[in-house]
Protein backbone atom coordinates (compact mmCIF):
# COMPACT_ATOMS: atom_id res chain seq x y z
CA UNK A 1 0.00 0.00 0.00
CA UNK A 2 1.39 3.43 -0.59
CA UNK A 3 2.02 6.04 1.72
CA UNK A 4 -1.10 7.40 3.81
CA UNK A 5 -1.22 10.63 1.67
CA UNK A 6 -4.00 12.63 3.43
CA UNK A 7 -3.46 15.67 0.91
CA UNK A 8 -4.76 13.45 -1.93
CA UNK A 9 -6.86 11.40 -0.05
CA UNK A 10 -10.82 11.27 -1.29
CA UNK A 11 -13.22 9.56 -0.20
CA UNK A 12 -16.78 8.63 -2.23
CA UNK A 13 -19.79 6.56 -1.65
CA UNK A 14 -19.96 4.60 -4.06
CA UNK A 15 -23.29 1.82 -2.91
CA UNK A 16 -24.20 -0.43 -5.89
CA UNK A 17 -23.44 1.16 -8.44
CA UNK A 18 -20.08 -0.43 -9.48
CA UNK A 19 -22.21 -3.71 -10.00
CA UNK A 20 -24.59 -1.62 -12.22
CA UNK A 21 -21.25 -0.72 -14.06
CA UNK A 22 -20.11 -4.01 -14.57
CA UNK A 23 -23.61 -5.18 -16.04
CA UNK A 24 -23.48 -2.69 -18.33
CA UNK A 25 -19.89 -3.41 -19.35
CA UNK A 26 -21.48 -7.27 -19.79
CA UNK A 27 -24.04 -5.84 -22.45
CA UNK A 28 -21.80 -3.67 -24.06
CA UNK A 29 -23.96 -0.49 -23.18
CA UNK A 30 -21.23 2.44 -23.94
CA UNK A 31 -19.53 0.76 -27.27
CA UNK A 32 -23.03 -0.22 -28.86
CA UNK A 33 -24.72 3.03 -28.52
CA UNK A 34 -21.35 5.05 -29.58
CA UNK A 35 -21.08 2.80 -32.35
CA UNK A 36 -24.08 3.30 -33.48
CA UNK A 37 -24.73 7.34 -32.85
CA UNK A 38 -22.52 9.29 -35.11
CA UNK A 39 -21.34 12.00 -33.17
CA UNK A 40 -17.72 14.23 -32.91
CA UNK A 41 -18.64 15.58 -29.29
CA UNK A 42 -16.16 15.54 -26.45
CA UNK A 43 -18.70 13.45 -24.52
CA UNK A 44 -19.78 10.64 -26.46
CA UNK A 45 -23.66 9.82 -26.33
CA UNK A 46 -23.14 6.03 -24.91
CA UNK A 47 -21.02 7.67 -22.21
CA UNK A 48 -24.12 10.04 -21.87
CA UNK A 49 -26.63 7.72 -21.92
CA UNK A 50 -24.44 5.80 -19.20
CA UNK A 51 -23.68 8.66 -16.70
CA UNK A 52 -28.27 8.72 -16.96
CA UNK A 53 -28.49 5.03 -16.12
CA UNK A 54 -26.08 5.51 -13.34
CA UNK A 55 -28.33 8.36 -12.34
CA UNK A 56 -31.54 6.43 -12.56
CA UNK A 57 -30.32 3.51 -10.38
CA UNK A 58 -29.17 5.94 -7.60
CA UNK A 59 -32.95 6.21 -6.60
CA UNK A 60 -32.32 10.37 -7.60
CA UNK A 61 -34.71 12.15 -10.14
CA UNK A 62 -32.76 10.89 -13.31
CA UNK A 63 -31.74 13.72 -15.83
CA UNK A 64 -31.97 16.64 -12.88
CA UNK A 65 -28.47 18.34 -12.03
CA UNK A 66 -26.39 15.72 -13.47
CA UNK A 67 -23.01 17.87 -12.78
CA UNK A 68 -23.66 17.90 -9.33
CA UNK A 69 -24.48 14.58 -9.02
CA UNK A 70 -21.21 13.25 -10.53
CA UNK A 71 -19.13 15.93 -8.53
CA UNK A 72 -19.62 13.70 -5.37
CA UNK A 73 -18.29 10.24 -7.11
CA UNK A 74 -15.33 9.04 -8.45
CA UNK A 75 -16.11 8.91 -12.09
CA UNK A 76 -12.83 7.48 -13.19
CA UNK A 77 -14.40 4.04 -11.07
CA UNK A 78 -18.02 4.37 -12.19
CA UNK A 79 -17.26 5.90 -15.40
CA UNK A 80 -14.22 3.90 -16.84
CA UNK A 81 -12.35 7.12 -17.25
CA UNK A 82 -11.36 10.16 -15.12
CA UNK A 83 -14.01 12.84 -16.87
CA UNK A 84 -14.97 16.16 -15.61
CA UNK A 85 -18.23 16.39 -13.87
CA UNK A 86 -18.94 19.53 -16.00
CA UNK A 87 -19.06 17.39 -18.91
CA UNK A 88 -22.63 16.27 -18.14
CA UNK A 89 -24.22 19.67 -18.18
CA UNK A 90 -27.92 20.16 -19.64
CA UNK A 91 -26.44 21.32 -22.99
CA UNK A 92 -24.15 18.27 -23.65
CA UNK A 93 -27.03 15.65 -22.70
CA UNK A 94 -29.20 17.79 -24.49
CA UNK A 95 -27.18 17.65 -27.93
CA UNK A 96 -26.72 13.77 -27.05
CA UNK A 97 -30.41 13.51 -26.97
CA UNK A 98 -30.76 14.84 -30.40
CA UNK A 99 -28.30 12.78 -32.22
CA UNK A 100 -29.89 9.68 -30.49
CA UNK A 101 -33.29 10.22 -31.31
CA UNK A 102 -31.82 11.00 -35.09
CA UNK A 103 -30.55 7.29 -35.11
CA UNK A 104 -33.45 6.08 -33.66
CA UNK A 105 -34.09 4.87 -29.95
CA UNK A 106 -35.66 1.50 -31.19
CA UNK A 107 -32.80 0.87 -33.08
CA UNK A 108 -30.86 1.72 -30.51
CA UNK A 109 -32.26 -0.20 -27.70
CA UNK A 110 -33.29 -3.34 -29.96
CA UNK A 111 -29.48 -4.17 -30.23
CA UNK A 112 -28.94 -3.19 -26.44
CA UNK A 113 -31.57 -6.05 -25.86
CA UNK A 114 -29.78 -8.54 -28.35
CA UNK A 115 -27.27 -8.43 -26.63
CA UNK A 116 -28.17 -8.99 -23.06
CA UNK A 117 -29.97 -11.71 -24.52
CA UNK A 118 -26.79 -13.54 -25.76
CA UNK A 119 -25.02 -12.39 -22.82
CA UNK A 120 -27.11 -13.74 -20.20
CA UNK A 121 -28.71 -16.93 -22.40
CA UNK A 122 -32.29 -15.43 -21.86
CA UNK A 123 -34.72 -17.65 -23.32
CA UNK A 124 -37.17 -15.17 -26.51
CA UNK A 125 -39.40 -17.59 -26.54
CA UNK A 126 -42.15 -16.20 -24.11
CA UNK A 127 -43.14 -12.70 -25.47
CA UNK A 128 -45.63 -10.42 -23.01
CA UNK A 129 -46.62 -7.35 -24.36
CA UNK A 130 -48.50 -4.42 -22.47
CA UNK A 131 -49.31 -0.48 -22.33
CA UNK A 132 -49.57 1.82 -19.65
CA UNK A 133 -50.10 5.50 -19.53
CA UNK A 134 -47.50 8.21 -18.46
CA UNK A 135 -49.04 11.64 -17.09
CA UNK A 136 -47.16 14.77 -16.98
CA UNK A 137 -47.78 18.23 -15.36
CA UNK A 138 -47.90 21.56 -15.99
CA UNK A 139 -49.01 23.23 -19.56
CA UNK A 140 -47.80 20.94 -22.27
CA UNK A 141 -48.62 22.17 -25.55
CA UNK A 142 -46.27 19.46 -27.38
CA UNK A 143 -47.80 17.68 -30.42
CA UNK A 144 -46.79 16.35 -33.62
CA UNK A 145 -43.52 14.15 -34.00
CA UNK A 146 -43.47 11.63 -32.55
CA UNK A 147 -45.87 11.11 -30.52
CA UNK A 148 -48.48 13.37 -28.96
CA UNK A 149 -49.06 14.33 -25.55
CA UNK A 150 -52.61 14.57 -25.00
CA UNK A 151 -55.56 13.84 -23.14
CA UNK A 152 -56.79 9.73 -23.27
CA UNK A 153 -57.88 6.87 -21.35
CA UNK A 154 -55.50 7.39 -17.77
CA UNK A 155 -54.36 4.10 -16.30
CA UNK A 156 -53.16 6.20 -13.25
CA UNK A 157 -56.81 7.87 -12.90
CA UNK A 158 -56.20 11.17 -13.92
CA UNK A 159 -58.16 12.03 -16.99
CA UNK A 160 -57.04 15.75 -15.56
CA UNK A 161 -53.79 15.60 -16.71
CA UNK A 162 -52.11 15.16 -20.58
CA UNK A 163 -50.24 12.00 -21.00
CA UNK A 164 -48.34 9.41 -23.68
CA UNK A 165 -48.13 6.41 -23.75
CA UNK A 166 -45.43 3.56 -23.49
CA UNK A 167 -45.54 -0.09 -24.81
CA UNK A 168 -43.63 -2.94 -23.92
CA UNK A 169 -42.55 -6.43 -25.52
CA UNK A 170 -40.34 -8.69 -22.19
CA UNK A 171 -39.00 -11.79 -22.43
CA UNK A 172 -38.52 -14.56 -19.68
CA UNK A 173 -41.29 -12.76 -17.74
CA UNK A 174 -39.96 -9.34 -17.30
CA UNK A 175 -36.81 -8.81 -19.59
CA UNK A 176 -37.88 -5.79 -21.88
CA UNK A 177 -36.45 -5.92 -25.45
CA UNK A 178 -38.67 -3.81 -27.11
CA UNK A 179 -40.08 -0.56 -25.76
CA UNK A 180 -41.68 2.71 -27.62
CA UNK A 181 -43.38 5.64 -26.67
CA UNK A 182 -46.59 7.05 -28.88
CA UNK A 183 -49.48 9.17 -28.77
CA UNK A 184 -51.57 9.62 -25.16
CA UNK A 185 -54.88 8.64 -27.06
CA UNK A 186 -53.32 5.87 -28.67
CA UNK A 187 -55.48 2.57 -28.43
CA UNK A 188 -54.03 -0.78 -26.84
CA UNK A 189 -55.72 -2.74 -29.93
CA UNK A 190 -54.12 -0.50 -32.35
CA UNK A 191 -50.72 -0.79 -30.75
CA UNK A 192 -50.97 -4.75 -30.40
CA UNK A 193 -51.99 -4.79 -34.60
CA UNK A 194 -48.98 -2.36 -35.09
CA UNK A 195 -46.70 -5.11 -33.09
CA UNK A 196 -47.99 -8.36 -34.55
CA UNK A 197 -47.46 -6.74 -38.69
CA UNK A 198 -43.51 -6.74 -37.27
CA UNK A 199 -43.14 -9.62 -34.68
CA UNK A 200 -41.99 -12.18 -37.35
CA UNK A 201 -39.56 -9.48 -38.51
CA UNK A 202 -37.98 -8.60 -35.25
CA UNK A 203 -38.23 -12.05 -33.50
CA UNK A 204 -36.17 -13.50 -36.60
CA UNK A 205 -33.42 -11.10 -35.32
CA UNK A 206 -32.89 -13.26 -32.21
CA UNK A 207 -33.35 -16.35 -34.45
CA UNK A 208 -36.76 -17.30 -33.56
CA UNK A 209 -39.21 -18.67 -36.62
CA UNK A 210 -42.77 -18.11 -36.82
CA UNK A 211 -43.92 -20.98 -34.48
CA UNK A 212 -41.09 -21.01 -32.07
CA UNK A 213 -42.74 -18.43 -29.70
CA UNK A 214 -46.03 -17.57 -27.93
CA UNK A 215 -47.28 -13.77 -28.30
CA UNK A 216 -49.17 -12.83 -24.57
CA UNK A 217 -51.30 -9.96 -24.59
CA UNK A 218 -54.48 -8.83 -22.15
CA UNK A 219 -57.79 -8.86 -23.42
CA UNK A 220 -57.05 -5.74 -25.29
CA UNK A 221 -55.47 -7.77 -28.06
CA UNK A 222 -58.69 -9.80 -28.66
CA UNK A 223 -60.16 -8.21 -31.95
CA UNK A 224 -60.88 -9.52 -34.87
CA UNK A 225 -57.99 -7.58 -37.29
CA UNK A 226 -55.61 -8.85 -34.25
CA UNK A 227 -56.73 -12.44 -34.21
CA UNK A 228 -56.82 -12.51 -38.27
CA UNK A 229 -52.92 -11.32 -37.69
CA UNK A 230 -52.01 -14.71 -36.05
CA UNK A 231 -52.23 -17.16 -38.87
CA UNK A 232 -51.72 -20.56 -37.34
CA UNK A 233 -47.96 -20.16 -36.96
CA UNK A 234 -48.21 -17.31 -35.01
CA UNK A 235 -49.13 -17.80 -31.58
CA UNK A 236 -51.06 -16.11 -29.09
CA UNK A 237 -52.44 -16.12 -25.60
CA UNK A 238 -54.53 -13.74 -24.03
CA UNK A 239 -58.02 -13.13 -21.99
CA UNK A 240 -61.20 -13.54 -23.19
CA UNK A 241 -63.44 -10.49 -22.36
CA UNK A 242 -66.47 -10.75 -20.45
CA UNK A 243 -68.49 -8.90 -23.57
CA UNK A 244 -68.22 -11.32 -25.87
CA UNK A 245 -71.07 -14.57 -25.81
CA UNK A 246 -68.65 -17.00 -25.69
CA UNK A 247 -67.14 -16.18 -22.74
CA UNK A 248 -70.44 -16.65 -20.86
CA UNK A 249 -71.31 -19.56 -22.44
CA UNK A 250 -67.96 -21.38 -21.99
CA UNK A 251 -67.83 -21.06 -17.92
CA UNK A 252 -71.80 -21.63 -18.14
CA UNK A 253 -70.72 -24.72 -19.83
CA UNK A 254 -67.60 -25.61 -17.74
CA UNK A 255 -69.88 -25.27 -14.85
CA UNK A 256 -72.74 -27.89 -16.04
CA UNK A 257 -69.36 -30.38 -17.07
CA UNK A 258 -68.57 -29.97 -13.34
CA UNK A 259 -65.05 -31.79 -15.53
CA UNK A 260 -62.47 -29.49 -14.10
CA UNK A 261 -58.64 -29.97 -14.47
CA UNK A 262 -57.26 -29.72 -10.89
CA UNK A 263 -54.03 -27.43 -10.92
CA UNK A 264 -53.60 -26.36 -7.37
CA UNK A 265 -51.50 -23.20 -6.25
CA UNK A 266 -49.10 -21.78 -8.75
CA UNK A 267 -47.82 -19.45 -6.15
CA UNK A 268 -44.35 -21.00 -3.81
CA UNK A 269 -45.66 -18.86 -0.58
CA UNK A 270 -47.74 -21.18 2.23
CA UNK A 271 -50.99 -19.85 3.18
CA UNK A 272 -51.08 -17.27 5.32
CA UNK A 273 -54.33 -16.22 7.61
CA UNK A 274 -54.78 -12.63 5.99
CA UNK A 275 -53.78 -13.92 2.76
CA UNK A 276 -54.16 -17.35 1.81
CA UNK A 277 -52.64 -19.08 -1.60
CA UNK A 278 -55.21 -19.38 -4.48
CA UNK A 279 -56.28 -22.63 -5.55
CA UNK A 280 -56.90 -22.82 -9.16
CA UNK A 281 -59.29 -25.17 -11.59
CA UNK A 282 -59.09 -25.58 -15.13
CA UNK A 283 -61.66 -26.74 -17.63
CA UNK A 284 -60.87 -26.98 -21.40
CA UNK A 285 -63.05 -26.54 -24.26
CA UNK A 286 -63.33 -24.29 -26.91
CA UNK A 287 -64.88 -21.27 -28.67
CA UNK A 288 -65.90 -19.73 -31.98
CA UNK A 289 -64.72 -16.03 -32.76
CA UNK A 290 -65.31 -14.26 -35.93
CA UNK A 291 -65.97 -17.97 -38.01
CA UNK A 292 -63.13 -19.46 -36.80
CA UNK A 293 -62.59 -21.93 -33.58
CA UNK A 294 -60.13 -21.20 -30.88
CA UNK A 295 -58.91 -23.27 -27.96
CA UNK A 296 -60.57 -21.95 -24.74
CA UNK A 297 -59.28 -21.99 -21.13
CA UNK A 298 -61.84 -21.76 -18.03
CA UNK A 299 -59.65 -21.19 -15.18
CA UNK A 300 -61.34 -21.42 -11.74
CA UNK A 301 -59.66 -19.54 -9.22
CA UNK A 302 -60.33 -20.17 -5.28
CA UNK A 303 -59.17 -16.25 -4.52
CA UNK A 304 -62.87 -14.91 -5.99
CA UNK A 305 -63.31 -11.52 -7.28
CA UNK A 306 -64.63 -9.22 -3.96
CA UNK A 307 -65.79 -7.07 -6.79
CA UNK A 308 -67.82 -9.99 -8.66
CA UNK A 309 -69.18 -10.90 -5.47
CA UNK A 310 -70.17 -8.22 -3.80
CA UNK A 311 -71.96 -7.69 -7.33
CA UNK A 312 -73.93 -10.94 -6.81
CA UNK A 313 -74.64 -9.88 -2.84
CA UNK A 314 -76.26 -6.67 -4.63
CA UNK A 315 -78.43 -8.34 -6.90
CA UNK A 316 -79.63 -11.17 -4.34
CA UNK A 317 -80.35 -8.53 -2.16
CA UNK A 318 -82.78 -6.87 -4.58
CA UNK A 319 -84.46 -10.20 -5.89
CA UNK A 320 -85.08 -10.84 -1.97
CA UNK A 321 -86.72 -7.50 -1.48
CA UNK A 322 -89.07 -8.37 -4.82
CA UNK A 323 -89.82 -11.38 -3.70
CA UNK A 324 -90.91 -10.08 -0.16
CA UNK A 325 -92.82 -7.26 -1.49
CA UNK A 326 -94.66 -10.25 -3.43
CA UNK A 327 -95.10 -12.03 -0.98
CA UNK A 328 -96.80 -9.25 1.27
CA UNK A 329 -99.16 -8.62 -1.29
CA UNK A 330 -100.52 -12.32 -0.83
CA UNK A 331 -99.73 -12.83 2.60
CA UNK A 332 -101.67 -9.17 3.64
CA UNK A 333 -104.82 -10.89 2.04
CA UNK A 334 -108.13 -13.00 3.67
CA UNK A 335 -109.44 -15.44 1.23
CA UNK A 336 -112.67 -16.72 2.32
CA UNK A 337 -112.29 -19.87 0.48
CA UNK A 338 -109.31 -22.39 0.98
CA UNK A 339 -109.08 -22.26 -2.80
CA UNK A 340 -109.05 -19.09 -3.41
CA UNK A 341 -106.23 -19.46 -0.72
CA UNK A 342 -104.15 -22.41 -2.31
CA UNK A 343 -104.52 -20.51 -6.01
CA UNK A 344 -102.93 -17.57 -4.70
CA UNK A 345 -100.15 -19.51 -3.03
CA UNK A 346 -99.66 -21.45 -5.72
CA UNK A 347 -99.61 -18.01 -8.26
CA UNK A 348 -97.08 -16.93 -6.20
CA UNK A 349 -94.51 -19.67 -6.53
CA UNK A 350 -95.04 -19.52 -9.78
CA UNK A 351 -93.76 -16.00 -10.28
CA UNK A 352 -90.78 -16.94 -7.73
CA UNK A 353 -89.72 -19.50 -10.17
CA UNK A 354 -86.91 -17.35 -12.17
CA UNK A 355 -85.77 -16.33 -8.15
CA UNK A 356 -82.51 -17.23 -6.84
CA UNK A 357 -84.36 -18.15 -3.31
CA UNK A 358 -86.44 -20.67 -2.58
CA UNK A 359 -90.36 -20.40 -1.52
CA UNK A 360 -92.46 -22.31 0.58
CA UNK A 361 -96.33 -21.56 1.50
CA UNK A 362 -98.77 -22.55 3.39
CA UNK A 363 -102.65 -22.07 3.79
CA UNK A 364 -104.14 -21.56 7.43
CA UNK A 365 -107.30 -21.55 8.62
CA UNK A 366 -108.35 -18.60 11.08
CA UNK A 367 -112.07 -19.01 12.28
CA UNK A 368 -114.11 -15.91 12.84
CA UNK A 369 -116.43 -16.35 16.68
CA UNK A 370 -119.61 -14.59 17.04
CA UNK A 371 -119.56 -11.71 19.31
CA UNK A 372 -119.90 -12.44 23.22
CA UNK A 373 -119.00 -14.90 25.97
CA UNK A 374 -120.44 -18.16 25.54
CA UNK A 375 -122.60 -20.07 28.02
CA UNK A 376 -120.83 -21.89 30.94
CA UNK A 377 -119.12 -25.36 29.70
CA UNK A 378 -120.40 -24.58 25.63
CA UNK A 379 -117.79 -23.60 22.98
CA UNK A 380 -117.73 -20.95 21.27
CA UNK A 381 -119.86 -20.27 18.02
CA UNK A 382 -118.10 -20.48 14.84
CA UNK A 383 -119.32 -18.16 12.63
CA UNK A 384 -117.19 -18.80 9.64
CA UNK A 385 -113.78 -19.36 8.74
CA UNK A 386 -111.35 -17.37 7.04
CA UNK A 387 -107.47 -18.28 5.08
CA UNK A 388 -104.59 -16.86 4.79
CA UNK A 389 -101.43 -17.59 3.29
CA UNK A 390 -97.96 -18.04 4.88
CA UNK A 391 -94.65 -17.92 3.68
CA UNK A 392 -90.82 -19.27 4.46
CA UNK A 393 -87.96 -17.68 2.05
CA UNK A 394 -84.59 -19.07 1.91
CA UNK A 395 -81.47 -18.79 -0.58
CA UNK A 396 -81.37 -21.63 -3.18
CA UNK A 397 -77.78 -22.88 -2.77
CA UNK A 398 -78.69 -25.05 -6.33
CA UNK A 399 -78.86 -22.30 -8.07
CA UNK A 400 -76.58 -19.18 -6.03
CA UNK A 401 -73.93 -22.01 -6.08
CA UNK A 402 -73.60 -21.87 -9.89
CA UNK A 403 -73.11 -18.10 -10.36
CA UNK A 404 -70.81 -17.76 -7.87
CA UNK A 405 -68.44 -20.26 -8.83
CA UNK A 406 -69.14 -18.37 -12.41
CA UNK A 407 -68.04 -15.47 -10.90
CA UNK A 408 -64.42 -16.67 -9.81
CA UNK A 409 -64.17 -17.91 -13.78
CA UNK A 410 -62.37 -16.47 -16.60
CA UNK A 411 -61.07 -17.50 -19.49
CA UNK A 412 -57.62 -17.48 -21.60
CA UNK A 413 -58.01 -17.80 -25.26
CA UNK A 414 -55.67 -19.07 -27.37
CA UNK A 415 -54.89 -20.43 -30.90
CA UNK A 416 -52.77 -23.60 -29.53
CA UNK A 417 -56.09 -25.80 -31.13
CA UNK A 418 -54.89 -29.85 -30.39
CA UNK A 419 -51.93 -29.01 -28.62
CA UNK A 420 -52.69 -30.33 -25.18
CA UNK A 421 -49.92 -32.61 -24.60
CA UNK A 422 -47.07 -29.82 -25.44
CA UNK A 423 -49.57 -27.07 -23.81
CA UNK A 424 -51.40 -28.20 -20.99
CA UNK A 425 -53.68 -25.69 -19.51
CA UNK A 426 -51.55 -25.27 -16.12
CA UNK A 427 -48.91 -24.39 -18.88
CA UNK A 428 -50.82 -21.82 -20.42
CA UNK A 429 -52.12 -20.69 -16.88
CA UNK A 430 -48.52 -20.25 -15.44
CA UNK A 431 -47.39 -17.85 -18.44
CA UNK A 432 -50.56 -15.95 -18.54
CA UNK A 433 -49.77 -15.36 -14.81
CA UNK A 434 -46.20 -14.61 -14.98
CA UNK A 435 -47.50 -11.45 -17.22
CA UNK A 436 -47.61 -9.61 -13.89
CA UNK A 437 -43.75 -9.24 -14.36
CA UNK A 438 -44.39 -6.47 -17.63
CA UNK A 439 -47.00 -4.89 -15.20
CA UNK A 440 -44.38 -4.56 -12.54
CA UNK A 441 -41.97 -3.21 -15.34
CA UNK A 442 -44.40 -0.55 -15.35
CA UNK A 443 -44.39 0.37 -11.66
CA UNK A 444 -40.54 0.67 -11.88
CA UNK A 445 -41.31 3.00 -14.88
CA UNK A 446 -43.54 5.49 -12.84
CA UNK A 447 -41.70 4.94 -9.37
CA UNK A 448 -41.71 8.45 -8.06
CA UNK A 449 -38.17 7.67 -6.99
CA UNK A 450 -36.92 7.20 -9.84
CA UNK A 451 -39.15 9.27 -12.47
CA UNK A 452 -40.29 12.77 -10.45
CA UNK A 453 -41.62 14.29 -13.15
CA UNK A 454 -41.19 14.53 -17.01
CA UNK A 455 -40.45 17.66 -17.33
CA UNK A 456 -38.57 17.55 -20.55
CA UNK A 457 -40.04 20.43 -23.48
CA UNK A 458 -39.32 18.12 -26.41
CA UNK A 459 -40.86 14.97 -27.33
CA UNK A 460 -38.32 13.93 -29.16
CA UNK A 461 -36.05 14.44 -26.09
CA UNK A 462 -39.17 12.23 -23.52
CA UNK A 463 -38.19 9.82 -26.18
CA UNK A 464 -34.45 9.18 -25.29
CA UNK A 465 -35.73 9.45 -21.74
CA UNK A 466 -37.64 6.47 -22.50
CA UNK A 467 -34.33 4.69 -23.42
CA UNK A 468 -32.74 6.18 -21.20
CA UNK A 469 -35.50 4.39 -18.50
CA UNK A 470 -35.55 1.51 -20.69
CA UNK A 471 -31.92 0.50 -20.43
CA UNK A 472 -32.02 1.54 -16.59
CA UNK A 473 -34.72 -1.14 -16.16
CA UNK A 474 -32.93 -3.78 -18.46
CA UNK A 475 -29.91 -3.37 -16.29
CA UNK A 476 -32.34 -3.78 -13.05
CA UNK A 477 -33.72 -7.01 -14.23
CA UNK A 478 -30.73 -8.69 -15.64
CA UNK A 479 -29.24 -8.18 -11.67
CA UNK A 480 -32.73 -9.68 -10.31
CA UNK A 481 -32.52 -12.79 -12.66
CA UNK A 482 -29.17 -13.64 -12.11
CA UNK A 483 -29.44 -13.62 -8.01
CA UNK A 484 -32.66 -15.80 -8.98
CA UNK A 485 -31.00 -18.00 -10.89
CA UNK A 486 -28.58 -18.51 -8.35
CA UNK A 487 -30.51 -19.44 -5.97
CA UNK A 488 -32.52 -21.90 -7.79
CA UNK A 489 -29.55 -23.36 -9.21
CA UNK A 490 -27.49 -23.92 -5.89
CA UNK A 491 -31.28 -24.30 -4.44
CA UNK A 492 -29.89 -22.06 -1.28
CA UNK A 493 -31.09 -18.63 0.16
CA UNK A 494 -29.77 -15.37 0.27
CA UNK A 495 -30.11 -12.68 2.97
CA UNK A 496 -33.41 -11.22 3.01
CA UNK A 497 -35.16 -8.17 5.02
CA UNK A 498 -34.70 -8.10 8.45
CA UNK A 499 -31.97 -10.85 9.08
CA UNK A 500 -34.17 -13.00 7.12
CA UNK A 501 -33.44 -15.51 4.13
CA UNK A 502 -35.14 -15.33 1.04
CA UNK A 503 -35.42 -17.19 -1.89
CA UNK A 504 -36.84 -14.16 -3.95
CA UNK A 505 -33.98 -11.76 -3.77
CA UNK A 506 -35.13 -8.03 -5.68
CA UNK A 507 -32.82 -5.92 -6.73
CA UNK A 508 -33.63 -3.20 -4.71
CA UNK A 509 -32.94 -5.54 -1.89
CA UNK A 510 -30.00 -6.15 -3.78
CA UNK A 511 -28.79 -2.25 -3.30
CA UNK A 512 -29.70 -1.38 0.68
CA UNK A 513 -27.04 -4.08 1.32
CA UNK A 514 -24.20 -2.02 -0.36
CA UNK A 515 -25.37 1.69 1.32
CA UNK A 516 -22.56 1.79 3.38
CA UNK A 517 -19.90 1.36 0.94
CA UNK A 518 -17.41 4.04 0.66
CA UNK A 519 -14.33 3.99 -1.30
CA UNK A 520 -10.86 5.41 -0.05
CA UNK A 521 -8.72 6.79 -3.09
CA UNK A 522 -5.12 7.76 -2.62
CA UNK A 523 -3.84 8.61 -6.14
CA UNK A 524 -4.51 5.68 -8.84
CA UNK A 525 -4.83 3.49 -5.34
CA UNK A 526 -8.19 2.25 -4.25
CA UNK A 527 -9.41 0.43 -1.67
CA UNK A 528 -12.25 0.05 0.78
CA UNK A 529 -12.76 2.01 3.80
CA UNK A 530 -14.16 -1.19 5.30
CA UNK A 531 -14.02 -5.06 4.25
CA UNK A 532 -16.62 -6.76 2.67
CA UNK A 533 -19.32 -8.34 5.22
CA UNK A 534 -19.99 -11.91 4.39
CA UNK A 535 -23.44 -11.16 2.92
CA UNK A 536 -22.29 -8.43 0.65
CA UNK A 537 -19.81 -11.47 -0.67
CA UNK A 538 -23.00 -13.97 -0.89
CA UNK A 539 -24.75 -11.42 -3.03
CA UNK A 540 -21.59 -10.35 -5.34
CA UNK A 541 -21.03 -14.19 -6.08
CA UNK A 542 -24.93 -14.90 -6.90
CA UNK A 543 -24.32 -11.37 -9.00
CA UNK A 544 -21.69 -13.09 -11.16
CA UNK A 545 -19.45 -9.97 -10.02
CA UNK A 546 -16.38 -9.43 -7.94
CA UNK A 547 -15.23 -7.33 -5.29
CA UNK A 548 -12.55 -5.76 -7.76
CA UNK A 549 -15.61 -3.56 -9.29
CA UNK A 550 -15.17 -1.31 -6.25
CA UNK A 551 -11.64 -0.91 -6.79
CA UNK A 552 -10.66 -1.34 -10.33
CA UNK A 553 -11.75 1.25 -12.49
Amino acid sequence: MPPFDTENMTITDARHLPIVKAYAQKIGLVETIDQMVDSQMELSPGMAVFAMVLDTLSGRTPLYRLTEFFEEKDTALLLGSDIEPERFCDYNLGRSMDQIFETGTQKIFSQIAQNALTVFAVDPRRLHFDTTSVSVYGDFVLAGPPFDITYGYSKDKRPDLKQFLVSMLCVDRNIPILGTTTHGNASDKTLNNELLTNISKYMAKHGLEPGAYVYVADSAFVTENNLAKCSDQTWFLSRLPATYNECSRIIREAVLEDDWIDIGPLAEEHDRPNRPVAHYRAYDGTVELYGKPYRAIVVHSSAHDKRRHKRIDRMLKQDRKKLDTDCKKVTDTVYYCRADAQAAADRLIRQSDPSYHHLQTDVQEMPKYGRGRPALDKPRKVLRYEYCVTTTVTEAPDKVAPIREEAGCFVLLTNLLDQQAAWPAEALLSLYKSQIGIEQNFSFLKDPAIVNSIFLKKARRIEVLGLVLLISLLIWRLMERSMRQYVETNDCELPGWVRRKTRKPTAFMMTTKFTSIMVITIGNHRQLAKPLKSFQLEYLKALGVTADVFTAP
